[in-house]
């Protein structure tokens, strides 16, 4: 299982390389980042963390930005770009880094056992000097509300502090006070999962300068690549991100050529599937020949930020409540017997009608649960509205209730009065969409598996058919996103049909929606006129140049997962 394996540990970066993709230039980040650290710290990193972001090629929304509320399975990618951080354990120091302007108190601080000493390569985020805490357990201030750079490196740290330096780990040592240096090529807030990046390189960069990797006190294998799954999951919650594992495991688990088949139940589990036409050699622009096509991925920043706390109430909570009130409502339809505080979900509603015994713990067969998803989506339809009035589509939140069969009072309990990390769980909504939201949700997990299918049944290199078939799924799920799940926006629909006119095989959207990017399956040998071609149709990118461009729309292809680097820098 992909999950057991160690954390991959490089010593020079030709073995790294090799498995992660050649569409950046690598070397020159790592070693920028090296000799910055030699300028800022005095002395040479002992360790390079790296975590990639990651492109989702089709989901069901079953990883929430809140919870894990449909449980059905996705299928993301690893990108090239990714959250480098390089660190070093810190002897006690004489005089301050030539970078900081504080002295006194800061300099104390840099005494402390598990003292950290953090700062960005990017220019506009400032120095940080903190120190973890100790009571009954390891704190550390992380404002969720205001969510700094240094509060994803605070996270990280939690989870190593807490699982490997507690008596209940078998440990009353200190952690070592640390120097680190960050920098990175996922773009914020663009749907790639920057953020899961941070997390899991952190919580990688501490547990290597503790020398936790191979530290058998918590698992008899030492830090495998499901531990350290697990760990980033647990570490993002402390910065209001109760994450369902999807992001983490693609930036963990993920390995060069290939997407994840990520599932979530019974339990999460990843099995890496191979991507038909990727490969890792180079981009070629010359002509490739029509019966070995190769393929990239492209991903087109649509620059819409879609701000999660302000639009929670009409976009994300919403969905939540949505797709769970439409699990309880189809389940009561069909008859099947729901607990009257359980929030089941659509995902457990399908396993009752197909007789699934989830108390087993054994994943269902994927051809009985494709063909569990086809009776599914004709029993949806149970949940279709009559026809309006006032031509509005939708149930009102009085129908909806009543359709629960629940009182009231006990409804808002359930689905309207959650507590997440970041507060209250509130929806506003005049008419809620249980039908169109389930209908997406069901074809979309049917969506996944074909698409796992056509992959596995694919020769190599493919035949053009084949990368059609999986353009053709990813050109269903934009329009499921768009007109059943409305998770899309104006911008990502231009941009997705500019995609297809400029001859992409499929593009949608990726990450939650409502902004960010989107993903485009490309001929390799067509990415240069491609990109010109957005370049001059999108309005945004008119002007961009350069290093401009490339940071909004870029080629990457399926990269491994996090890794480290130890002696290339000794």
């Amino acid at each position: 299982m992909a999950a057991e394996l160690p954390i991959p540990v490089y010593t020079n970066l030709d073995d790294l390389y090799r498995n992660l993709g050649t569409t950046v230039n690598h070397a020159v980040r790592w070693n920028n980042l090296a000799e910055e650290f030699v300028t800022r710290f005095s002395r040479k990193p002992a360790y390079i963390a790296r975590a990639p972001g990651r492109v989702k090629i089709l989901f069901t929304l079953s990883s929430g930005e809140h919870i894990d509320y449909t449980l059905f399975g996705c299928f993301p990618a690893a990108i090239e770009r990714d959250i480098l951080i390089a660190c070093a354990p810190r002897s006690v120091r004489t005089s301050p880094s030539p970078y900081s302007s504080q002295t006194g108190p800061d300099l104390e601080s840099q005494q402390v056992s598990g003292s950290v000493v953090a700062e960005n390569l990017h220019g506009k985020y400032s120095r940080q000097t903190f120190v973890p805490a100790k009571k009954l357990s390891w704190q550390l201030d992380i404002d969720t509300k205001q969510l700094r750079w240094e509060s994803y490196v605070k996270a990280g740290y939690y989870g190593v502090l807490n699982h490997y330096f507690t008596p209940a780990a078998g440990s009353d040592g200190h952690p070592v006070p640390v120097d680190l240096l960050v920098t990175g090529s996922v773009p914020a807030g663009s749907g790639l999962s920057s953020s899961a990046a941070m997390v899991v390189a952190s919580t990688l960069a501490f547990l290597a300068v503790n020398g936790k990797l191979d530290d058998t006190s918590i698992s008899a294998q030492g830090m495998t690549k499901g531990k350290l799954v697990e760990m980033a999951m647990e570490n993002e919650k402390r910065v209001g991100v109760n994450s369902g594992g999807m992001d983490q495991a693609a930036s963990v688990i993920s390995t060069a050529n290939s997407a994840l088949y990520v599932s979530f139940f019974p339990r999460l589990s990843a099995q890496p599937i191979p991507l038909p036409g990727a490969s890792t050699t180079s981009i070629s622009i010359s002509p490739a020949s029509s019966l070995q096509p190769r393929a990239v991925f492209v991903c087109a920043n649509s620059l819409v930020v879609s701000d999660k706390l302000v639009h929670a109430r009409t976009r994300y909570n919403l969905r939540v409540v949505e797709t769970l009130v439409a699990a309880r409502v189809l389940a009561r339809r069909l008859n099947i017997p729901v607990g009257e505080k359980e929030k089941v979900t659509l995902r457990e509603v399908l396993g009752k009608v197909m007789g699934e015994d989830a108390g087993g713990g054994e994943d269902m067969d994927l051809g009985i649960l494709m063909h569990g998803l086809e009776r599914m989506i004709s029993e949806v339809e149970l949940l279709k509205p009559n026809q309006r009035d006032d031509g509005e589509e939708g149930v009102t939140l009085e129908e909806m209730i009543e359709w629960s069969g629940l009182s009231e009072d006990v409804f808002r309990e359930v689905y309207l009065s959650w507590v997440d990390g970041n507060g209250w769980f509130p929806v506003e909504a005049t008419y809620f969409q249980l039908y169109k939201r389930a209908k997406h949700v069901f074809t979309e997990a049917l969506r996944v598996l074909q698409f796992r299918e056509v992959c596995l049944r694919a020769s190599s290199p493919p035949s053009l058919s084949v990368l059609e078939e999986l353009g053709n799924l990813m050109n269903e799920s934009q329009e499921s996103c768009s007109r059943a799940y409305e998770c899309s926006c104006p911008e990502l629909d231009e941009l997705v049909q500019l995609a297809r006119d400029a001859g992409a095989y499929g593009s949608r959207l990726t990450g939650a929606g409502w902004g960010g990017c989107t993903v485009s399956l490309i001929a390799e040998s067509e990415v240069e006129s491609f990109i010109h071609k957005i370049k001059n149709a999108y309005g945004p990118y008119k002007g961009l140049q350069g290093e401009e461009l490339h940071e909004v729309i870029f080629a990457t292809k399926p990269s491994s997962g996090a890794c480290g680097e130890y002696s290339y820098f000794r």
